[in-house]
């Protein structure tokens, strides 16, 4: 839905090395097909802080960022794709694409 349009989904799992395969069987029912990362640094905690200092380290974390880094949402917890979706193209510099 979203590949036409410069947008990019990246997904991060901070579960074990020992969990990979789990985290890949979710990611092929799922079909995504976005860069997916495996954290495998020692501190969590430090990647938390790097990428939201708001985060709390609840998990799963949303955000969604506009080029140029500014952060237009940041959600811990499920979310709501139907709100996250009207976000996306109500954005001006991420919005709707016209062909």
């Amino acid at each position: 839905m979203y590949r036409d349009r410069g947008f990019e989904l990246v997904t991060i799992s901070t579960d074990d090395k020992s969990a990979r395969e789990k985290a890949l069987q979710f990611l092929r029912k799922k079909q995504s097909s976005s860069p997916n990362y495996l954290f495998t640094g020692d501190d969590k905690y430090k990647m938390i802080e790097a990428i939201d200092p708001k985060w709390s380290g609840a998990l799963p974390y949303t955000m969604l960022i506009e080029p140029g880094g500014k952060i237009v949402y940041a959600h811990e917890g499920g979310i709501d794709p139907d709100k996250l979706k009207k976000l996306i193209f109500d954005d001006p510099m991420i919005g709707r694409i016209f062909k």
